[in-house]
């Protein structure tokens, strides 16, 4: 058996967890801390890094505060974490400037230059596209990739570009900040679309990084998730509250960790995600990619397997808008002690309690309106960066409580999206999981069943998955499960819903709708949000 500490840096917090990992998983208990997410108006997004740090440091001793377990006894370390960040860093891994998360969109004329220019395919120059689809098996085609962010510094902040030794992940920079060690797990090597994965030349890509303009010398050693990175050093072990010396582990971005962690680890296997972003996401056993619909394999966490994968920008996020923007502003009632199925009074938890029985009151179809969960641009199955989010056919009837749960199955219409434009490619399964913070309510997965027609399957601690699938992943690295494939069996399912027919028609009606309102609308967002 042994402890594993998992650092799950989601992209307004950290949520630390300690595991025990023998023949099964279990969560031995858990501290979050929070963080700034900064916003520009020119569609900037950036954090920073003593932000993570400090997080990391009060959760990581708050945690230890919860549990039995002392420090000196934890095997190793590993994450979980966002992905597509831009964290540049000088020869003493010092950020240069503040990380650029994956959703800042401010590189839009970086990557027009770089690959919207000449003879194009789906909006990329096709010479571009070619190279790209040959050598990494996909492209950077949407203006939140890392790369159009990298050139953007290199152009606008030559100064501190001058300063530059590594182009770091986020995980990747919290790594070399506990260890000295500056290294890129395969999954993150892949989301830079500048690592070669064909097994003769499996690397960086020299002839790419040519051809888009980035020195290869600030890419780092690329090592797998179920590698040990470094060790903790021991000044950075004290401000942690940690014993130096413990093994560091590569670990994984969330997309890659996410599907361990909700079992799927077999061909064929599908799993939903709705956190801050959405997803879904299938398990192949070779590279595909549509172009048209922005959806690809990524590398994984497992070797000769890879995620097909459909993102959408603000699924949970979306949720917390309406809770933020309709729902806060009536705080003082969901404070109130109410008589709830005839028991005695009983106080929510939280404005989310609150909103899922709203939700469930109202009848499907939130009275025919409608809402596009498009609050930071989209990505799949369409890149747009100008498209926003709309309430759709509000009449003198509507009310607060049709718009939330218009809120809700507005996110699981644009799931539904996702997933039949990866069907359209390959065979998604029967019975999906459906993690993260959005599997916590059950109103919210009956929703999704009968939206998306499949049969929807949770898992204990849902939003726990991610660093569940990072501990596995160490646990493997350490020889303690010897088989990837022997994770399914350890995360059974522990929620079952089917799909309801009654609501299947009102479904059909709106989701055609839905559709229809990015096209109906693709100008005028242009008109509006063009920078």
């Amino acid at each position: 058996m042994a402890y594993i500490l998992a650092y799950d840096v989601g992209t307004t917090g950290v949520k630390t967890c300690l595991f025990t990992v023998d023949k099964t998983i279990e969560l031995i208990g858990n501290a979050s801390e929070g963080y700034g997410l900064y916003t520009f108006p020119d569609g900037g997004a950036e954090q920073h890094t003593d932000e993570w740090w400090a997080a990391m440091c009060k959760s990581t001793k708050a945690l230890f505060e919860k549990v039995s377990v002392s420090p000196e006894e934890i095997s190793g370390i590993t994450f979980c974490s966002q992905m597509q960040g831009l964290v540049l860093v000088d020869e003493k891994g010092e950020a240069v400037r503040h990380p650029m998360s994956y959703m800042d969109q401010r590189a839009f004329v970086e990557m027009r230059e770089g690959i919207g220019t000449g003879l194009k395919v789906a909006g990329m120059n096709a010479a571009k596209l070619v190279k790209s689809l040959t050598i990494t098996g996909a492209v950077s085609g949407s203006v939140k990739d890392p790369m159009w962010r990298y050139l953007w510094v290199k152009k606008h902040e030559p100064d501190k570009f001058a300063r530059v030794k590594w182009w770091l992940d986020v995980k990747e920079y919290l790594i070399g900040r506990m260890t000295g060690e500056f290294v890129m797990t395969e999954d993150s090597a892949f989301s830079t679309f500048l690592y070669d994965i064909r097994e003769e030349s499996r690397g960086w890509s020299k002839e790419l990084c040519d051809m888009f303009g980035v020195n290869i010398e600030h890419l780092p050693k690329v090592i797998m998730t179920y590698d040990i990175a470094g060790y903790l050093r021991e000044e950075q072990a004290c401000e942690l509250g940690l014993a130096p010396g413990v093994a560091v582990y590569g670990g994984g971005g969330d997309a890659s960790l996410i599907g361990i962690g909700a079992g799927c680890v077999k061909t064929g296997d599908t799993h939903i995600y709705c956190g801050t972003s959405g997803w879904v996401s299938t398990v192949v056993d070779k590279q595909l990619v549509d172009v048209v619909s922005m959806i690809a394999s990524a590398v994984g966490a497992q070797k000769g397997k890879y995620n097909y994968f459909a993102e959408m920008e603000t699924a949970g996020k979306s949720l917390e808008w309406v809770k933020d923007h309709l729902a806060l502003d009536e705080i003082g009632v969901y404070l109130e002690k109410k008589e709830i199925s005839g028991s005695k009074a009983t106080i929510y938890k939280s404005l989310y309690e609150y909103m899922s029985e709203v939700i469930d009151s109202c009848p499907p179809g939130a009275g025919g309106v409608i809402f596009t969960p498009w609050l930071h641009g989209n990505r799949c199955p369409f890149e747009d960066h100008n498209a926003s989010g709309i309430f759709f056919n509000i009449t003198l009837n509507t009310g607060k409580t049709e718009m939330i749960r218009a809120v809700t199955e507005g996110v699981c219409f644009h799931l539904r999206w996702m997933l039949e434009s990866q069907s359209k490619r390959i065979k998604t399964s029967k019975k999906i999981r459906f993690v993260g913070g959005g599997a916590l309510s059950p109103v919210t997965c009956q929703i999704l069943a009968d939206i998306t027609g499949r049969v929807i399957e949770t898992v204990d601690s849902p939003q726990n998955v991610g660093s569940a699938g990072a501990a596995l992943t160490a646990a493997y690295g350490m020889g303690i499960i010897k088989d990837m494939e022997a994770i399914g069996k350890l995360i059974p399912a522990t929620g079952v819903y089917k799909p309801n027919k009654a609501n299947a028609a009102v479904y059909k009606r709106n989701f055609k709708v839905f559709k229809s309102l990015y096209t109906s609308n693709k100008r005028n967002f242009a008109m509006l949000n063009e920078v």
